[in-house]
């Protein structure tokens, strides 16, 4: 279930064109976490993050995630067009071939005082270490079942925002998504240094059956209040196990 990917020391889950389900480092490498201070807008973010990550010594494909924040949901066709936007760089970077993204991606949608314009909020990178402890990134992962079909088709509960029907998405995201990622790469909630939620429900009725007896919350959880990037997805997940992080 995973590929290396040799130019960025590191592997991952294939998904779709537009990102990797994962990412986790190779032996003698570790993920470099680096969030920016404030969102800045994807192209200049694609900037200083090329500026850190050559200023680290390390070559651009050692690239491995990313977290966006966009303006407001996208429909099905906006959701492509961007994201056909997006991957360019990526390609003059070396990294996607016109096919596979190795890059674990998450990309949502602040409620309250978005930007106006896609941006990033963080990205990670690989670089040599001496420590054996392994390191990872997931990307994020929503209430919509991976396969053909439209996201009207695939959507666990599509549109119920019941207590009960929320429930049920955030036990699917909780362990189709996160937990079966973190599985391919040999890994458990027991290993991760960051859990994430992004909603603007309240979902808190489910986080003690769904997420805290799960041993997902053994490092807290941060909650972000924002939307999935897709118009009809409510709740979205991601995580990760890295050592280093820096705000810059």
């Amino acid at each position: 279930m995973t590929r290396e990917f040799s130019a960025g020391n590191y592997r991952f889950i294939p998904s779709v064109f537009q990102y990797s389900a994962g990412a986790a480092a190779d032996d003698g490498y570790e993920i470099e976490r680096v969030r920016f201070d404030r969102l800045v807008p994807l192209a200049e973010g694609f900037a200083l993050a090329a500026k850190f990550i050559q200023e680290a010594g390390r070559p651009l494909t050692a690239f491995c995630a990313c977290e966006l924040r966009s303006p407001a949901a996208f429909s099905e066709e906006g959701f492509r067009a961007f994201n056909l936007h997006y991957v360019k760089t990526l390609s003059e970077w070396g990294i996607f071939d016109g096919t596979t993204n190795p890059v674990a991606r998450s990309n949502v949608c602040p409620e309250i005082d978005p930007p106006s314009e896609p941006s990033f909020y963080a990205f990670s990178f690989t670089r040599p270490t001496r420590s054996s402890a392994p390191s990872f990134v997931i990307a994020g992962g929503a209430e919509a079942r991976e396969g053909s079909g439209t996201y009207v088709e695939r959507t666990v509960r599509y549109r119920d925002l019941s207590p009960e029907g929320l429930r049920e998405k955030v036990r699917f995201t909780t362990t189709s998504q996160m937990e079966n990622r973190m599985t391919a790469f040999g890994f458990g909630w027991k290993d991760t240094t960051g859990v994430q939620a992004y909603s603007v429900h309240d979902f808190h009725h489910a986080l003690v059956d769904e997420l805290v007896r799960r041993g997902a919350l053994r490092s807290g959880l941060t909650w972000h209040f924002a939307r999935p990037p897709v118009v009809d997805l409510e709740y979205e997940m991601d995580c990760r196990r890295v050592m280093r992080e820096v705000v810059i």
